[in-house]
This record gives structure tokens, C-alpha cells and sequence, in this order.
């Protein structure tokens, strides 16, 4: 491996390991990329290269994974929501329901008696939420796993007809029809 790219290689390790320390945080993709030294828009190519998702679905995954933990130890949605440092209710729901397959009520509200059993280390393991391939049903039945239709998980991606339609004033476009 070639020098260069075991640096490129360090730098994003302390950036993502930066994500995990700060998950709580209003972490953007301008901060996170001025802890790998790169510019956004190429620390977010970089990353997707090296860890098989965004930035940002990295960061939404880890906020997930966490509040799974909260909700399991009894801690309300509202709080686990704003503990993790989701902006808002509504998109800490959607998002949390892509990824795990049930509402964040649901899942606090379900017995975790064999997670509560296992060592820590173990649990953490086994409870980790794992992003489905694009295009695969999520547990939430959704395709692509991320519950955006068809979008990569990042507010500034692309599906497979390329970017979002705009209008002139900045709203989003009707969708064609077919």
C-alpha cells in the first residue's frame, strides 16, 4: 500500500473516530472533514471509498446505536432523541425506524432481558445497527435500507436518475411523470 494512502487512511480513522467521541454534537461535514485535514467534498469520497457509506450515514448509524442503548436502559424517546443529538423528533424516528426495523417506542417498549445477560462488549456487538446494501429491504421493508426512497442516506445525495430536481426558487421540483 502506498504511502499516501495509508495517511489518507489515518487521517479519516481520526475522523471517524472523532464522529464517535462527538456523535452528541451538531456535527457537520465541513467539521468532520477539517479532522482528516481534507476538504468536505473530498474527505465524503474518501470515506465512502474506505467505510462503504456517507459521512453522515455513519454518523446517523453510531447516533442510532446509541440511543438504542438508551431506550433499552429506560430513558423516554424524547430524551434518548435529544441525548444523541438528533435535531429533531420526527427525523430521529424516521431514521431510527429505517435502520433497526421498529419504532423507537416499540423497541424501548420490547423486553431486552438477553441483551441485558450478555457482557457488554458482546451486546455491543450483536446490537449494532447494519445498514442494508442499496436496493436490499431493510428491516423496515423499505428498499435501500435508509427509508429516503432510493437516496444514499446523505441530504446532499443522488439517486439513480441523478441529483433532485430544483425549481428557480430553491424548492423542490414535481417529480415527472414517467
Amino acid at each position: 500500500m502506498a504511502p499516501q494512502r495509508i495517511e489518507t487512511l489515518a487521517h479519516l480513522r481520526r475522523a471517524r473516530d472523532f464522529m464517535d467521541r462527538e456523535y452528541a454534537r451538531d456535527l457537520d461535514v465541513a467539521a468532520i472533514a477539517a479532522r482528516a485535514y481534507m476538504s468536505p467534498a473530498h474527505f465524503s469520497r474518501e470515506f465512502r471509498a474506505a467505510y462503504g457509506e456517507t459521512p453522515y450515514s455513519y454518523l446517523m448509524t453510531r447516533r442510532v446505536e446509541r440511543a438504542k442503548a438508551l431506550l433499552r436502559s429506560g430513558m423516554s424517546v424524547t430524551d434518548a432523541c435529544m441525548a444523541v443529538g438528533a435535531a429533531s423528533l420526527g427525523s430521529f424516528s424516521s431514521r431510527f425506524t429505517a435502520i433497526v426495523g421498529e419504532t423507537p417506542s416499540a423497541y424501548r417498549a420490547r423486553e431486552h432481558d438477553d441483551v441485558e445477560a450478555m457482557p457488554g462488549c458482546v451486546a455491543r456487538l450483536l446490537t449494532r445497527p447494519v445498514r442494508p446494501a442499496p436496493g436490499e429491504a431493510s428491516p423496515g421493508g423499505r428498499p435501500g435500507g435508509t427509508g429516503d426512497q432510493g437516496r444514499t442516506g446523505d441530504p446532499g445525495g443522488v439517486d439513480a436518475q441523478g441529483p433532485p430536481r430544483v425549481s428557480r426558487n430553491g424548492e423542490a421540483a414535481a417529480e415527472a411523470p414517467a
